[in-house]
């Protein structure tokens, strides 16, 4: 049994390719794997034996440089919670049967909070029931809210394009000479750093967000509306960030008067509506024009502005990943430790995959004004790396090529 697996997780980013890309130069450059192997679908794949041969589907370099930029989950990705094998142990015996019948000794699971919640159990799985299978998580998200990792493949890219965006629109509802207020609602649902990330459209001198709103803070109505109307009497057009996931005193998201009340696999509600919901409250409250601005999907897969630095330091992840996994490490992750700034400099480490999964990593409340409606220096330190360097994206017909693996 030499063959590795390899599956992708959860929500997905512009950089989750560049880590299979990653594992995938790993075993290329390794004489411990005989073949790899891609899982469609994430988890399910390796349940109902559904895989791909990545040898026969990804040949040579420029195939491999070409998925490197391409947004979204290659191999697919699923929504899938496993329970505690002592609870249902079916699923994990389907699992050990897909990895037998293709003589796989090593799993790579590249993912969120949830997949390395899977990544934990199987791994727990195999060595109570002397099953010899190493298994790894790589880990991705654009929430930024993994444990035990600086930082997460994906949210430097998400960072660039938020900033990017937000910059553009501050040209754009300028230009008019009445008061105007837009409103742009970006993902998180109890992590506000995609939403801290707004801040940098100030980097190159813009005045960026007038206002920014995370979900770490109790969201006051009341104060919201007297901070509107104070920006709105130093300037006519403004622009204020809020997280999806923003939440009263009483714990109720502000959506909630906007959403359906649906819930995903985890259990998790549908929030999006945030915006929507303070646009209505703005116009009744002040009168004055108002929109709202979701930004949506397009946060986790605008590959065309991706951040270079996310990109390299993703497929790092993925190859550290591939070096712990063959060397018989199993139950951890594959994390970035950042040792300076200045020079910004990281590395890549592995952490116990049991103290990241069921844990969020929220912005601390330091990083957040006193006043609750903007960040700190200390949060823009700590953004400003990630977003540098431009992708060589390759394009055709004139738009980004791009790689279908099925």
């Amino acid at each position: 049994m030499n063959n590795l697996l390899v599956a992708q997780s959860g929500g997905p980013t512009v950089a989750i390719n560049a880590t299979l890309v990653g594992v995938l130069q790993g075993v290329r450059a390794s004489s411990k794997v005989d073949k790899v192997f891609g899982a469609k679908n994430g988890i399910e794949g390796a349940i109902n034996d559904n895989l791909l041969d990545l040898n026969e589907l990804i040949k040579d370099s420029e195939a491999l440089d070409t998925l490197t930029y391409t947004p979204s989950s290659a191999l697919g990705s699923c929504r899938y919670k496993m329970k505690d094998w002592k609870v249902d142990e079916e699923p994990y015996k389907k699992i050990i049967e897909t990895f037998k019948k293709h003589d796989i000794k090593y799993f790579i699971y590249i993912g969120g909070n949830d997949s390395m919640d899977t990544v934990d159990k199987l791994s727990e799985y195999c060595r109570v029931n002397n099953h010899d299978i190493h298994v790894m998580g790589g880990p991705k998200t654009v929430d930024n809210d993994l444990n035990l990792t600086d930082h997460c493949p994906g949210f430097g890219s998400a960072a660039k394009y938020i900033a990017t965006t937000i910059s553009e629109l501050e040209r754009d509802i300028n230009v008019y000479d009445v008061p105007a207020v837009t409103i742009v609602e970006i993902m998180g649902r109890n992590a506000g750093w995609l939403t801290a990330a707004s801040a940098l459209a100030r980097v190159n001198g813009g005045s960026g967000p007038d206002l920014i709103y995370l979900c770490e803070k109790v969201f006051d109505y009341d104060k919201f509306i007297e901070d509107v109307k104070d920006k709105l009497k130093t300037k006519p057009g403004l622009i204020v960030a809020i997280s999806e996931g923003i939440k009263d005193s009483t714990g109720a998201y502000v959506s909630d008067t906007m959403s359906s009340g649906a819930v995903d696999n985890f259990g998790h509600k549908y929030i999006a509506g945030s915006a929507r919901a303070l646009e209505q409250l703005v116009r009744e409250k002040i009168g004055c024009k108002v929109r709202a601005v979701e930004l949506n999907l397009m946060q986790r897969s605008a590959a065309h502005i991706a951040s270079e630095t996310d990109i390299i330091e993703s497929l790092m992840l993925g190859q550290k990943a591939f070096d712990c996994v063959v060397n018989g490490v199993t139950g951890k992750m594959a994390a970035i430790k950042r040792i300076s700034n200045n020079p910004y400099l990281v590395e890549f480490t592995a952490v116990p995959v049991s103290e990241v999964a069921n844990h969020e990593k929220v912005v601390p409340l330091e990083w957040i004004t006193a006043e609750g409606n903007d960040v700190t220096e200390e949060m823009m330190t700590y953004l400003r790396p990630l977003i540098m360097g431009e992708t060589n994206i390759k394009y055709e017909n004139g738009i980004p090529k791009q790689y279908r693996l099925y």
